[in-house]
């Protein structure tokens, strides 16, 4: 296989969790090069990778095919162009974009240079949204009403020094997390017909909008994305109720925290398996086998997929190499920006808006 140089801009909490670790562990990638402006952390922990000072490094070298955004938000359209002008495929954390304008311009861009630029929408690959995702397709709920999809913190004290806190349209809560929520309900359930939502700013104290409430709305089917920072006591991640019966999950996925504390990825093809969830974290599944006998419910435990992370940067391997088509496309990071502007369009405005792409 023909191996991919890529190259991790930014190494933060997305360059240092979410992208290198995967880079390093999918066959047929290489990492190649970390740019980190300041500081040794990469150094200690890829010694066998080049660390460069400077964007303009990484673009002008042509071991480099890969760049992969890992920047604060509101540098992601800037530094994606300058890549795909540098003739670079790009993968963009999210926010794919700040607005829809500029995801669509980086679009045109790719396809003008016949690249590829996709989101890091890497939350399908987790394995809460695998297990939900298989008993939808199942049919043992039967027809959808209601799909909740939840990310609760609890954080009432803005967190110092760092930009995620910072005044930005970019930033807040509905552009951190929101891309994740409302890019797993459309990979469900398609694009809505119309949307509702609050967008609020609930702590005492703070720059950025730290709430939100979205209802995507279909014929016969709602589903809500929230988020707080508010929630000392989590909701459950999914919750969902059909004409047949209903499934709660709790909890996040494993794969951020244990990252975070140090845990290293295997390659692809090891023998040691990747972070399979424990059985106190599996969600319940409650139906009627019979629907004419509602009341008579069969209650179990379902086993949680197991989430792979290095699943998001195989499919792209392959996309690059002409050997498959991107899991999560570039219309696929337009649309969810596309819907998080009229996600606060609709809070703003306190109304219900029509979705149009």
């Amino acid at each position: 296989m023909a191996e991919i140089g890529v190259a991790v801009i930014g190494f933060g909490l997305a360059g240092r969790v979410f992208h290198a670790p995967f880079v390093s562990a999918v066959p047929g990638l290489r990492l190649e090069a970390i740019v980190q402006r300041r500081g040794d952390e990469a150094a200690k922990a890829y010694p066998g990778t080049r660390i460069l000072r400077s964007v303009e490094e990484a673009l002008s070298d042509s071991a480099i095919s890969l760049v992969v955004v890992g920047t604060p938000n509101e540098t992601h359209y800037s530094l994606a162009r300058q890549a795909l002008q540098a003739g670079k495929h790009v993968v963009i954390d999210k926010p794919f974009a700040a607005t829809s304008e500029e995801a669509r311009e980086l679009i045109d861009l790719a396809g003008e240079k016949k690249l590829i630029v996709a989101p890091f929408h890497n939350r399908r690959w987790d394995g809460d949204f695998l297990t939900v995702r298989k008993i939808l397709d199942s049919g043992e709920l039967g027809r959808i009403a209601t799909f909740e999809s939840h990310f609760d913190r609890f954080r009432p004290l803005p967190r110092e020094a760092t930009w995620k806190e910072a005044a930005n349209d970019a930033n807040g809560m509905l552009f951190d997390l929101g891309p994740h929520l409302v890019d797993q309900a459309v990979a469900l359930f398609g694009p809505p017909e119309s949307i509702t939502a609050s967008v609020r700013r609930d702590r005492d104290t703070t720059a950025i909008e730290d709430a939100f409430d979205i209802t995507l709305h279909y014929p016969k089917l709602q589903a809500i994305c929230r988020a707080t920072m508010l929630a000392a006591e989590p909701a459950p991640r999914f919750l969902i109720h059909g004409t047949r019966g209903s499934f709660r999950k709790y909890g996040l996925d494993p794969q951020e925290p244990a990252l975070v504390g140090g845990a290293k990825v295997p390659p692809v093809g090891d023998s040691v398996e990747w972070l399979r969830e424990p059985e106190s974290a599996w969600g319940t599944l409650v139906v009627a086998p019979d629907p004419n006998q509602p009341g008579d419910l069969n209650r179990t435990t379902v086993r949680t997929e197991a989430g792979d992370y290095r699943g998001y940067y195989a499919n792209v391997r392959d996309a690059i190499l002409g050997t498959g088509t991107l899991a999560v496309s570039s219309e696929d990071g337009y649309r969810v920006i596309r819907l998080l502007e009229l996600a606060r369009q609709s809070s703003a405005e306190g109304c219900t808006l029509e979705v149009r792409f």
